[in-house]
This record gives structure tokens, C-alpha cells and sequence, in this order.
């Protein structure tokens, strides 16, 4: 195999496959995103470096993309497979039910663990039967050519205990993890454009006048981010994290690094914002300085607020996530800096965060 792959030609052949390839379901786009906010969050330090990725760990991406699909967009069950079984969001619609009036997927693995677990094991046996075993293949071909990882032991008949003997994880090859990270930006947007049209497809009464479907599949949840306001004005003060303007009662909650680009809604993503700064900011990638601001507040605070509404920090995984982006980006990116204000990204005035390898 080449020491290094390059992420133009890397892009081109995963789009290729997907664009070739019959589609009969939202899995391999679901697979492929949670492979790609893996990669963001595991950047090795050797941009041509294998990486070993665990199923599992894909398995709880893919059932995160899933979760707000699950719930019924006016009146109606969206499709997800033209087939009759739709595993994932069966193995989703039903952990939601055990979870009972969660309204995010973190209080729902706190008020049902062993519903969490059944539906993440169900979602990797899944995994590695369907999208990992075809997710190389182009049509008419009777092998993959593996150009991502390592799918020779896997195939549509595999079962949970051999998936096990291999230890539950895929190998891929060198020079992906970091062609697919540095990719994020570009292949991202695109799997959702062909994730709303496939549902469009499936879905006969989602015609021409049916209003944003898009943000039933992708936008975040407003309503259970409510939650976190409170606590963190208490602990914060009732300020704008980027502006310190004093912030009315029903004030936005920003992720700071983009939903776009990372769909992490853990307690150390998340600030206080106001109208204006959440706005002009967008899915702007921020400043490195606000991201040092924001992984430097007081972590003993976030602990307690996660206590209190049982909503995980997810520090170590927003720190990863953010090493992962900001390692990817090109010299002299502009950053968001604040309102109407942007900085260039300069790797050699990195802070302490950014060093170091992520396991």
C-alpha cells in the first residue's frame, strides 16, 4: 500500500462509489459520516498512519445521526430503506421508546442503559452486514475494491460472535484517517444533500411543496438545548460567551465548534450566545483562542450542571474533535474571531491542546 494517500482522490472515489452504487438505504451515508467525525476526533499524528476504528464506536455516531429521524415529521413515519426491516431506525425507535420522555440522546442512555446497549449492539451487527461489508463496492463487481479498510473477514452473514473474534473493529488503511478528517468540510455537506434526496425518494408525500425536510433530518434541537440555559447562567453569568452583551431570557445556545461540521452537543461544545454573535456566526469555524476560552472554563462547573441535568460534558471529546479540525486546516484559513471579525489560522501559534497524540 502508498505511505500516504491524497484527500482530492480520496473524496472523488467515495462519492464515485456512492453515486454508482444503488442506494436502497440511508446506511452507508450514516456509516460514512460517523467515519469521518471518528477520523476528526482520532487525527493521527502521521498523516500517512493506519488507524483501527471500533464498530461500536461507529454504531454510537450512527444511532446520534438517527435520533431526531426517528420522530414522526407531520404525521408520518419517514422511510429510511426501501426494504421492510429498517434495522437502524427500528433498533432507534425502539431504545427511544425504553428511554421513555427523554428529550436527548444523553438523558436517554442515563434512563436506559441496558435499551442503549441492546440498540448499539444490534446497530454494529448491522453495521458490519450491510454498509461495511458494500460500502467499497461499485456495481456488478463480486469483491471490493478497499480503498477505506480492510473488509475481506466481513460479508452479509456474519454473526455478533465472529464479529467479536475480530475484535468488533475495522482496519483502515494508511493514510485515510487523515484524507477523510481534512475531507470533512467538503464530503459532509454532500452526504446530507444525497441523505434528503434519498428520504425524498423513499418517501412519496414528501413532494415539491413539503417545507424543510432538511431540517427535520440535520438541524439541531432547540428545544432539548433549552435545558442547559438555565445552569449555565447560574454558573456563568447571563452573559454572551463571545460578546459579555447581558442576554434576555430566551437567548440561542451555540456550539462552538460547528453542528456542521462535528455534531457533538456535549456541555464543553455548548456557550451562551447572543442573537447577533449566533447569527454572524453561523457555521463559521471559530478562532482558535475561543476554542482555548472555552476548553479552559471551569471544568468542576460543567461537572456539576451535568449532574444536575444529566447531560455529559464530553470534554475529552471535544478537545479531540477540535484538535482534529484545526490539525486538517490549511495554512491562513480565516476564523470566525467575534462579531464581523475574522482571524487566519496559523498552526506555529497553537496552544498546549493541540500538541500530543489522540488514542
Amino acid at each position: 500500500m502508498p505511505d500516504a494517500v491524497d484527500p482530492l482522490l480520496l473524496g472523488q472515489r467515495v462519492v464515485a462509489v456512492l453515486e454508482t452504487g444503488l442506494r436502497t438505504a440511508t446506511y452507508k451515508l450514516a456509516t460514512l459520516m460517523a467515519l469521518i467525525d471518528h477520523c476528526i476526533e482520532h487525527l493521527p499524528d502521521d498523516p500517512a498512519a493506519a488507524r483501527t476504528v471500533p464498530i461500536p464506536d461507529l454504531a454510537h455516531r450512527v444511532l446520534e445521526l438517527y435520533w431526531r429521524q426517528v420522530r414522526p415529521f407531520e404525521g408520518h413515519e419517514l422511510r429510511q430503506s426501501t426494504g421492510e426491516r429498517a434495522r437502524i431506525p427500528r433498533a432507534v425507535t425502539a431504545f427511544r421508546s425504553a428511554a421513555g420522555p427523554a428529550r436527548s440522546l444523553a438523558a436517554a442512555m442515563n434512563s436506559a442503559p441496558p435499551a442503549y446497549e441492546t440498540a448499539i449492539d444490534e446497530i454494529t451487527l448491522c453495521l458490519a452486514q450491510q454498509p461495511l461489508f458494500r460500502l467499497q463496492r461499485v456495481p456488478g463487481a463480486q469483491t471490493g475494491d478497499r480503498f477505506l479498510y480492510d473488509d475481506s473477514f466481513l460479508h452479509s452473514g456474519i454473526s455478533r460472535s465472529a464479529l467479536r473474534a475480530r475484535g468488533d473493529a475495522i482496519d483502515l488503511l494508511p493514510g485515510v484517517a487523515a484524507g477523510l478528517a481534512r475531507l470533512a468540510g467538503l464530503l459532509k455537506p454532500a452526504l446530507e444533500i444525497m441523505w434528503v434526496d434519498d428520504v425524498r425518494r423513499m418517501n412519496k408525500f414528501l413532494h415539491a411543496d413539503v417545507p424543510d425536510i432538511a431540517g427535520h433530518l440535520f438541524g439541531r434541537d432547540r428545544t432539548a438545548l433549552a435545558a442547559v440555559r438555565g445552569p449555565f447562567k447560574e454558573a456563568f453569568g447571563p452573559h454572551c460567551f463571545y460578546c459579555r452583551a447581558r442576554l434576555p431570557v430566551d437567548n440561542p445556545i451555540d456550539h462552538v465548534l460547528p453542528w456542521s461540521l462535528v455534531g457533538i452537543d456535549g456541555l464543553a461544545n455548548l456557550v451562551l450566545a447572543c442573537a447577533r454573535c449566533n447569527t454572524d456566526k453561523r457555521h463559521a469555524l471559530p478562532a482558535v483562542d475561543i476554542v482555548d476560552r472555552v476548553l479552559g472554563r471551569d471544568r468542576d462547573a460543567l461537572e456539576q450542571i451535568a449532574d444536575q441535568i444529566r447531560w455529559p460534558t464530553e470534554y475529552q471529546r471535544v478537545q479531540a474533535a477540535a484538535r482534529g479540525i484545526y490539525r486538517g486546516q490549511p495554512p491562513g484559513v480565516a476564523t470566525w474571531a467575534g462579531y464581523k471579525s475574522s482571524v487566519r489560522w496559523d498552526l506555529a501559534f497553537a496552544p498546549v491542546w493541540l500538541e500530543g497524540t489522540t488514542s
